[in-house]
């Protein structure tokens, strides 16, 4: 378990001043973890709809008006 949180936050904080986006490399990861969604065969969908009404719900709470 990490008990200081702060020095963890600090490392990443500097690991991602230091790192650039690497196109290619985020390219093969995305590859990757689809690859592995299939092999665990979650891609395709079954129903592509399912959990939609749950996603639109999240999507209305979440799109809060401001009032004035």
């Amino acid at each position: 378990m990490i008990k200081d949180t702060r020095l963890i936050e600090e490392f990443e904080k500097n690991y991602v001043k230091k790192e650039h986006p690497d196109f290619f490399r985020n390219l093969k990861i995305f590859e990757a973890m689809y690859e592995e969604a299939r092999a665990l065969n979650i891609f395709p969908l079954k129903d592509p709809m399912e959990g939609f009404e749950e996603t639109i719900r999240f999507a209305k709470a979440l799109n809060v008006s401001k009032i004035a």
